[in-house]
C-alpha cells in the first residue's frame, strides 16, 4: 500500500496569532507555507487582507499569495487546483506542506479530496436566479434554500448568494441535497497522513485582538489601499472585493456610511466571522485544538506540542 503524504493544517479565528506560529511550525519540521485564504491570494491587497509581509516570513517559502488580480474570480474549486499545484512542488522540495489560513471549506476541500465535478451547467437557470436575488434581495433566494434544503441553508450565509445558487443549481439538476452531497464527501478518510490543529485563545482576548487588527489596519492605511483599488477600476460587487474590511471601506467612500460607521461594522462583522470560524471547525472530524490560554501563551510550549502530534501523524 501507498504511504500516505504528510500534510499539516494550521487554522483557527480570525486575529488568532495563526501567522506567527505557522512560520516556527514551518521553520522547525521543514515545512513551506499555503495559504488558505480567500483574500491573500490577490495582489495588491495587503493592508485588508492581513498578509504576511516579506521580512515576516523569515525565510520560509510562500505560496498562494500575491497570485490573482483582483478582477479575477477566486473560488474553492480554482483554490484546490492551485493548492495541490503547490504540494506537489513542496513534495518534489522533499518539504511538508503546511496549510495555514482560516477558510475552512478551502481546508476541507483539500484534505479530504473533495469532489466539485460540476453537473452541466445549466446557465439559464443561474442567470435567472441572480436576476432575481438582483430583484428581491439576497434573503429572497436563502428563503428558497430554506425550503429546498434546509441543511444546507443553515450553513450557507445570505449573503453568499453565489454558494445559494450553486446549493439550488446542485438541487434542481441532481434532484439532491448538496447538504448530503457534503456529508458524504466529510466523511471520506483524508488521502493525507494528516495533522489538523485549530488555534484558539479566550473569547474576550480574541474580540480585543480583532479590535486591535483593524485600527492597526486603519492606522497603516486600509482607505488609501481601497481608494487605490477603486482607481484601479476594482467595482463592490467583485469576489475579490467581498473581503471584510473592503466592502465596508468601498460604502464609505461611496458616500453610504461615515467612516466611523464603516469601521464599527468591521469590527462587529469580524466578530461574527470570528464566531462563525469556531462553529465550523467544531464540526470538523479529527482537529486538535490548540487553546492558547492551556499552554499559558507560550510559543514554545504549544510548538513543542504540536512537534510531537506532528510525529505521532506522520
Amino acid at each position: 500500500m501507498e504511504q500516505k503524504k504528510p500534510l499539516v493544517v494550521l487554522t483557527g479565528p480570525t486575529a488568532v496569532g495563526k501567522t506567527g506560529l505557522s512560520i516556527r511550525l514551518a521553520k522547525a519540521i521543514g515545512g513551506e507555507i499555503i495559504s488558505a485564504d480567500s483574500m491573500q491570494v490577490y495582489k495588491h491587497m495587503d493592508i485588508g487582507s492581513a498578509k504576511i509581509k516579506k521580512e515576516e516570513m523569515d525565510g520560509v517559502p510562500h505560496h498562494l499569495i500575491d497570485v490573482l488580480e483582483p478582477a479575477e474570480a477566486f473560488n474553492v474549486v480554482t483554490f484546490q487546483k492551485l493548492c495541490r499545484q503547490a504540494m506537489d512542488i513542496i513534495y518534489a522540495n522533499g518539504r511538508i506542506p503546511i496549510l495555514a489560513g482560516g477558510t475552512g471549506f478551502y481546508i476541507q476541500a483539500v484534505l479530504y479530496d473533495i469532489d466539485f465535478t460540476e453537473n452541466e451547467e445549466d446557465n439559464a437557470y443561474r442567470d435567472k436566479l441572480a436576476a432575481l436575488a438582483e430583484r428581491e434581495g439576497a434573503q429572497y433566494l436563502h428563503d428558497m434554500l430554506k425550503n429546498a434544503d434546509p441543511k444546507a441553508a443553515e450553513a450557507i450565509h445570505p449573503n453568499n448568494i453565489k454558494r445559494v445558487i450553486r446549493a439550488l443549481e446542485f438541487n434542481r439538476q441532481t434532484g439532491m441535497f448538496i447538504s448530503e452531497h457534503n456529508e458524504v464527501e466529510r466523511q471520506k478518510e483524508s488521502p493525507y497522513a494528516a495533522a489538523y490543529f485549530v488555534l484558539n485563545d479566550d473569547r474576550q482576548k480574541l474580540y480585543e485582538q480583532i479590535e486591535k487588527r483593524v485600527d492597526g489596519m486603519l492606522a497603516e492605511g486600509l482607505v488609501e489601499e481601497v481608494r487605490r483599488l477603486q482607481s484601479m477600476g476594482c467595482k463592490k460587487d467583485m469576489v475579490s472585493m467581498q473581503g471584510l474590511g473592503y466592502k465596508e471601506i468601498f460604502s464609505f467612500l461611496d458616500g453610504e456610511c461615515s467612516l466611523e460607521d464603516a469601521v464599527y461594522r468591521i469590527k462587529r462583522d469580524t466578530r461574527h466571522f470570528a464566531k462563525r470560524q469556531l462553529t465550523w471547525f467544531k464540526r470538523e472530524k479529527n482537529v486538535i485544538w490548540v487553546n492558547k490560554p492551556d499552554f499559558g501563551y507560550d510559543n514554545d510550549a504549544m510548538l513543542a506540542f504540536m512537534q510531537q502530534k506532528i510525529k505521532e501523524a506522520i
